[in-house]
């Protein structure tokens, strides 16, 4: 009898059953990058917008406010002149800075001193110098001609003197006459800086006595290979019209009297 040897398959199994899954979220979009800091940007355009319509219209309801009179009725002058015995005598030249200062300035330099001769360190033209020459003696030229332009300048004196190797540099600027904000603001602008000790003298110097804003400083030393140690002093001061400077250098250290006594000087010539 003939067997059948092939086994019948099993009928295959059921999947076993599974949950439900729910369904996945899409992923967020990521906000692009600056959306908020350009809304907050337009918000306060509009903002500042709206104020400043909303005070513009305030300002143009309100009534103008009068300024006040042009002329004052209380300054009053005589009828007829006075009679020639009794007009004031004007000032003498001593007292009367302005006529000092319009003459020949070189004639307001101090003297030369005792035992030095005359230099070229400057750059002169028989005791004068033009608005290029004085901003040629500055690091930045450039700049500090458009700075004495801008100021009015009017004319420049000045005199140099060695003995060994010290030298003594003496420089007068003049703005137009009657003003004497040129002068100031020039002086202000140089002492403004001479507490860095990058570009000044590093300290606040010392006050000139006789003057309201003059100054005068004592500098580091600077050394550099294969050079002798440099020393200097300045002193800057303003008078008038008028900006005095005056500059020392030497290999050899200076005393703070080396350059008060020029600074206390020259200022009184002034």
């Amino acid at each position: 009898m003939e067997t059948n040897d092939t086994l019948s398959a099993a009928p295959p199994e059921a999947p076993a059953e599974t949950e439900t899954e729910a369904p996945t979220a899409p992923a967020a979009r990521p906000r692009p990058r600056g959306g908020t800091a350009l809304l907050i940007a337009a918000a306060a355009l509009i903002g500042i917008s709206g104020g400043t319509a909303v005070g513009y219209g305030i300002q143009a309801e309100r009534p103008p406010t009068p300024l006040p009179a042009l002329s004052q009725a209380e300054l009053a002058y005589p009828a007829k002149a006075l009679p020639a015995d009794k007009v004031p005598a004007p000032l003498p030249a001593s007292q009367d800075r302005q006529v000092k200062t319009d003459g020949d300035l070189r004639k307001l330099l101090l003297p030369e001193p005792k035992g030095f001769q005359k230099s070229d360190d400057l750059w002169l033209q028989d005791g004068w110098m033009d608005l290029a020459d004085d901003a040629r003696l500055f690091e930045d030229e450039a700049y500090m001609y458009e700075e004495l332009l801008g100021a009015d300048f009017r004319r420049a004196a000045g005199a140099s003197w060695e003995k060994g190797n010290r030298v003594v540099n003496v420089t007068l600027v003049q703005f137009r006459s009657g003003d004497q904000l040129g002068a100031v603001g020039h002086a202000e602008s140089q002492l403004s800086y001479m507490g860095e000790s990058d570009i000044g003298a590093g300290n606040e110097g010392d006050p000139i006595k006789g003057s309201g804003n003059g100054r005068y400083y004592l500098y580091k030393v600077h050394n550099e290979a294969g050079y002798l140690p440099m020393y200097r002093a300045r002193a800057v001061a303003q008078r008038g019209d008028v900006m005095m400077e005056i500059n020392l250098f030497d290999t050899k250290p200076l005393g703070k009297k080396d350059i008060r006594s020029m600074a206390e000087r020259q200022l009184g010539l002034l």
